[in-house]
């Protein structure tokens, strides 16, 4: 193992040059004691054209600023609350890309990376330090970059897994002592609960869970109190899947690959949390490249992934990614996780969405807004849940799909969808009534 020598934060940065690709490591660990000297470096015009490249990064991000235009640009493979609006204004970017293939554009070479910023946990004795929680394309970055530069933080769970890289691989250190950032949670609302009901009775003992963060998952976590042997393997968890854990209904027992892990590849919550995944050999991170590949995931029985959407309309095409023209998130994992659990014998892809926006907008609709991405295709789309109710989609026409994603719609919408599904289909649309028959 080589000898560590610690060197300021603005000595580190001092070998990244104008027109470089630079990655961060992201979400919890965004190493801001790295950022912080390079926008400075950028503020004092030692700098232009330099690439930032991340998934999504925490914190204040002021390299997006009107005021770096021409000297950083921001390169995302996911748009947070935090660069939405640069990203609308056009101060920063996004690359449409998988989730599963964020990894693939580095160590393919669409995108070089020339200094991977990371942060780390301290080296143990046999000099391995950890990512933490986030692989995601991290490892990648640093398997790949011409120089990696580590900010070596004694707050970074140490989680095993592909998180465990050596010493070795690291070209420059950093001391930091930065807190990880965490995500707090609002309490859960009357609809939340019924949507998380109406997830929860679709999903069955011994079943494999996908899920991501905020309301709707911890909504339907909370309703599986009674449920039996569910796995984990995710593109990332956070605090809702912890009382599982203590209660023994999460085991893993039956995944066929990975058997007793709970697979994840960042994550993002509180510090309880980040102190359940240290040093935990019940937890996983894996790279990006693992946990969301359909070839893996199709492996494991009874996968039930379960993510959420913008909008909807009458055929089932998902819009995830903008509201319109304006760019608001990414592609994430949703095809990856969609495709992987139609694969999976017996999984079930579940879109999970409110019926109204917080304005009161449906977010089923008889067409999507002008400029909307589509995520995922009407023949992707398996089955749609409300609090309202769930229905599947698949194998079912486009008229059919009409009335069953009607009939999940918010009473107030529902004259509406019915209307517009009956200017597009004709007459014939209202031949049958009872759209129960068709579930």
């Amino acid at each position: 193992m080589k000898q560590i020598k610690y060197v300021s934060p603005q000595e580190a940065v001092k070998v990244i040059k104008s027109g470089d690709r630079v990655h961060l490591s992201s979400v919890a660990v965004t190493p801001h004691t790295l950022i912080k000297p390079l926008v400075e470096r950028g503020r004092n015009g030692e700098l232009y054209d330099v690439k930032v490249q991340h998934i999504h990064i925490e914190g204040k991000v002021d390299y997006a600023d009107p005021e770096f235009e021409g000297i950083f640009q921001s390169e995302q493979f996911f748009v947070a609350g935090n660069m939405r609006k640069q990203t609308q204004a056009g101060y920063a970017d996004y690359v449409p890309v998988f989730l599963s293939e964020t990894q693939k554009l580095i160590r393919e070479g669409y995108l070089h990376v020339n200094v991977a910023m990371i942060m780390v946990s301290p080296p143990d004795n046999h000099g391995f330090v950890s990512l933490g929680t986030s692989v995601d394309a991290t490892l990648a970055a640093v398997e790949c970059a011409d120089v990696v530069i580590a900010a070596v933080n004694p707050n970074v769970p140490r989680c095993w897994g592909d998180a465990m890289i050596h010493v070795d691989q690291i070209d420059i250190f950093v001391e930091d002592d930065i807190k990880l950032y965490t995500h707090g949670f609002a309490p859960l609302t009357e609809d939340e609960i019924k949507l998380g009901k109406n997830v929860a009775a679709l999903i069955d003992d011994g079943a494999c869970l996908q899920m991501g963060i905020g309301g709707i998952p911890n909504a339907v976590l909370a309703q599986l109190g009674n449920h039996k042997d569910l796995g984990v393997h995710t593109e990332m968890f956070s605090d809702g899947i912890l009382p599982l854990v203590e209660k023994g209904i999460v085991t893993g027992k039956h995944k066929s690959i990975d058997k007793g892990k709970m697979v994840a590849s960042f994550l993002m919550g509180s510090q309880v949390l980040y102190d359940f995944v240290h040093d935990n050999p019940r937890v996983a991170m894996m790279d990006v490249a693992h946990t969301n590949s359909v070839a893996v995931i199709r492996k494991l029985d009874k996968v039930t992934a379960i993510n959420s959407a913008l909008a909807i309309d009458i055929t089932g095409q998902i819009c995830a990614d903008s509201i319109g023209t304006k760019h608001y998130s990414g592609v994430g994992g949703q095809i990856d996780f969609i495709r992987g659990a139609g694969y999976s014998k017996g999984g079930k892809p579940i879109i999970a969405i409110p019926s109204v926006t917080a304005k009161g907008v449906s977010k089923i609709c008889p067409t999507l807004i002008e400029g909307s991405g589509v995520v995922s295709t009407r023949a992707n789309i398996h089955w749609v849940v409300t609090e309202f109710g769930a229905v599947n989609l698949y194998g079912k026409t486009l008229q059919e799909r009409a009335r069953l994603l009607t009939s999940i719609a918010h009473p107030a919408h529902r004259e509406t969808l019915d209307k517009a599904a009956f200017e597009r289909y004709g007459s014939h649309f209202h031949f049958v009534k009872d759209s129960s028959k068709l579930l």
